[in-house]
Order: structure tokens, then C-alpha cells, then sequence
């Protein structure tokens, strides 16, 4: 017992102190199970709970040694339990990045967007992804890259209002193979838009070690020019597009809004319009180059050169440059509303604040930053507490998004009316 109660204190421990310098592989576990003890940890302290029952009911607790385990692992339960219901302060930080993104003095009122009230009936099923009302198109097939043919899933209301606005959702796992798919992330999000009527296609594309940056933003940019062409038919509305994804596609999905209609990333569609009226980008990385000295080891540099750009910034200044979504910031930048964990031991922090700052201080659009207490990278794959409160201002964001478009698409008829008019009408 006693054993079994100091792995829970360090449980405890790292999800309140998490392992954010070297060696890195302390930082991954401490990832690993920070994320869990974030957005689980109602359900580990249950199962806890069962284990320590069972070891008393079998007699298996006797002596000094299990009874401090015991004093030991009940103060671990209560620290966790504090831990995580301090993802409460999430809502606040929420309402205000909305706010900023939508260039407000104050919260927008949705009374027609979806939300889902954090309680204990949602809260138990974190894997409750599946709602009756939306249906998943899976598998449909966007381009065919040297012989291999690339989808997208779509997930929609199965009453799916026409023209709907659009989620382009650009998935992670370190741009690698079998670290990430477009089945497994951002389902909270997606699930709960397509029930207030939006079209979301989760993209797949090509995959390091047989990719080779910039093969993964050349996909992910046909998928969109894909969803120009064809999301109608799916219920969709082409001119409206926002884009998202999570660490990789975190990056991934902020340098397909930054680099909109760059030639070097559209061999052969040139000439295609690939904006995005939009960007959420979640705990990604933003400046490969290091440049404001955001990450303190040499982890990811070479990895990135390794297995992702395989050439070294030595080798490859520019190709490095190009990869970093801050090296394309520029005063016409679409709406960005950044999201990252303060508590990420894989991504620091920094990258997502020097982006906000630079993004603020070039674009004319508004910008947001939502910097969340206590989350870790991922923490927005099952639904949690916090996952709930972020997922429910999104839907706010999107929708009123959306509905200045609509405003502003309804004006610009009447403006060129008028200005044709003024042309002609006699002096």
C-alpha cells in the first residue's frame, strides 16, 4: 500500500509541478500523465478508490507502513480533486480571448449555439463522441498524391442546414506516422459544431518519415481547395472556412491561414485561392528557427531535421524560415484565436505568446490568446471539465464568426448597388 500510495503522491505531484527541463524524456511522461490527471482525474481518483477497497476487503492493509500509505494516498485523492476543478478558471480566460477575437467590448450573446453544461452526467463518458444527430462521412477521397489516394472525414447534422459554415480540422502527432490520425482528434470540438450545423472535415495527409516538408501543408492545402470545390454538395459553404488542429496541426493549420495563395506551396494549383476566413490553432509550434529563444533544448531541432525537413537550418536556412508560420505574419492575416496549456511539457508555451504578439501587432483583424492554467499539450482529446468550457466558447466564437460574414457579405451587395447608382445617376 505504501508503494502504491507514493506513486499516487507523485501523480499528484507532477500534475501540479510538471517536468519542463531535461532530460526530455521525463517531460513526455510528465506529459502523459499530467494530461491524464488534468482531464481524468475524477476518474482515476474512483479507481484509486476501488483498488485501496479491494486491498482492504482481501486484508491486505495492516501495520504502520500501509496505514501512512493510506494517510498518504487519501491527501493525493483531495490534491487531485482540487487540481481538477481548478480547470474552472478556464471559463473566464475563454470569455475574454472571444471577446478579443471578435474585436468586442462584450461577450457575445449566441442564444441559437449548442452548448453542453459541464455536469456529472457529461463529464462521466469522456469518450462520449457520438451523437445521434450528426453523422461521420468517413474516408472520402480529396486528391491522389504519386499513386496514393488522400481523404477526409466529414462530420455534419444529418439535418444539415444549407450553406453551413465550415471546420477544416488539420490533426497532429509530430507530422509522424502513427503518432496522430484525423479518427482521433479534436472530436469534442467537431461533434459539437456539426450539432450547431457546421460542416466538419477532418483532413488526412502525408506523414513523416516518407514526407518530407513541404509535403504535409501542400496536402492539407489541397484538402481545402477540395472543400471549395465540392463541401457544397455536403451541406457546406465554400466561401467560409475556418481551420484548427493541435500540435502539429496547430502549426500546420496557423501556416495554411498565414501562407494563403503562396506558389511554393501549391505546385500545380498556383493559381487556386486558399484562404481561410479564420485560424484556432492549439498548443503548435510557430517559429521552427527558435528564434526569440522559446524552447531552452535542441530536442525538437532535431528532430525536425532529422525526420521532417531532413536538412539541417545550416543546410536549409530559407526551407526552415518557410516552415515557420511567423516568417508569413502580415497586416491581412485572417482572425486568429490561439490556444495553449500553460502547464505543456512538449511545446512551451512561449511559441503560442511570441505568435500572439507578433500576429497583434502586424494584422489588421483581431487576435486572440487563450493561455489555460494547469493544461497540458492534448488536453482537448476527450471531454474533461476544461475540454467542455473551452469547446462550449468556441462554438460561441464560430457562431457570431459567422454571422459577421453573413452581415458583412448582405452589405457589400447594397455598398456596390450604391456605388454603381451614384455613378450613373445624372449630375
Amino acid at each position: 500500500m505504501l508503494t502504491l500510495s507514493l506513486f499516487w503522491a507523485w501523480f499528484s505531484w507532477n500534475a501540479h509541478r510538471p517536468w519542463k527541463g531535461k532530460p526530455e524524456l521525463m517531460g513526455i511522461l510528465s506529459f502523459i500523465f499530467g494530461m491524464l490527471a488534468g482531464e481524468l482525474g475524477l476518474h482515476i481518483i474512483a479507481l484509486n478508490i476501488l483498488i485501496t477497497a479491494a486491498i482492504v476487503a482481501f486484508g491486505e492493509l495492516n501495520g504502520p507502513a500501509d496505514s501512512l500509505g493510506l494517510l498518504i494516498a487519501l491527501g493525493s485523492w483531495l490534491s487531485l480533486g482540487r487540481f481538477y476543478f481548478r480547470a474552472k478558471q478556464s471559463e473566464a480566460i475563454m470569455r475574454r480571448a472571444v471577446t478579443e477575437a471578435l474585436g468586442r467590448d462584450d461577450y457575445p450573446q449566441t442564444p441559437d449555439a449548442l452548448s453542453y453544461t459541464p455536469d456529472s452526467d457529461r463529464l462521466l463518458k469522456p469518450f462520449a463522441f457520438r451523437h445521434p444527430r450528426v453523422e461521420r462521412l468517413r474516408d472520402v477521397p480529396y486528391c491522389d498524391v504519386d499513386g496514393r489516394k488522400l481523404h477526409v472525414d466529414i462530420y455534419r447534422r444529418r439535418d444539415c442546414p444549407a450553406d453551413a459554415p465550415v471546420l477544416l480540422q488539420i490533426h497532429g502527432g509530430a507530422w509522424m506516422q502513427n503518432l496522430g490520425s484525423k479518427e482521433q482528434q479534436a472530436l469534442p470540438l467537431m461533434t459539437q459544431l456539426a450539432e450547431n450545423g457546421w460542416v466538419c472535415v477532418a483532413v488526412q495527409y502525408r506523414l513523416s518519415p516518407a514526407a518530407t516538408f513541404p509535403d504535409h501543408i501542400i496536402d492539407c492545402k489541397r484538402a481545402l481547395v477540395w472543400v471549395k470545390d465540392n463541401i457544397a454538395q455536403y451541406g457546406g459553404d465554400p466561401n467560409f472556412v475556418i481551420a484548427t488542429g493541435g500540435s502539429a496541426g496547430g502549426h500546420l493549420s496557423s501556416l495554411l491561414a498565414l501562407s494563403a495563395n503562396a506558389p511554393e506551396f501549391q505546385p500545380g494549383f498556383e493559381e487556386r485561392d486558399t484562404r481561410v476566413q479564420g485560424c484556432i490553432p492549439f498548443y503548435g509550434v510557430y517559429d521552427f528557427l527558435n528564434s526569440k529563444a522559446q524552447r531552452h533544448n535542441e530536442g525538437l531541432e532535431q528532430w525536425l531535421a532529422s525526420r521532417v525537413l531532413k536538412k539541417t537550418q545550416s543546410e536549409a536556412p530559407e526551407l526552415w524560415r518557410s516552415a515557420s508560420p511567423v516568417s508569413w505574419i502580415h497586416e491581412d492575416a485572417p482572425p486568429f484565436l490561439i490556444i495553449h496549456g500553460e502547464a505543456d511539457t512538449l511545446v512551451p508555451v512561449k511559441e503560442s505568446r511570441e505568435l500572439y504578439s507578433q500576429l497583434k501587432a502586424a494584422s489588421k483583424n483581431p487576435v486572440a490568446y487563450a493561455e489555460l492554467p494547469d493544461a497540458q499539450h492534448a488536453f482537448d482529446l476527450m471531454i474533461s471539465l476544461r475540454c467542455q468550457i473551452v469547446v462550449n466558447a468556441l462554438c460561441d466564437y464560430c457562431y457570431s464568426l459567422h454571422q459577421s460574414h453573413i452581415e458583412q457579405s448582405e452589405e457589400a451587395p447594397v455598398q456596390l448597388v450604391e456605388e454603381v447608382g451614384g455613378e450613373q445617376s445624372p449630375a
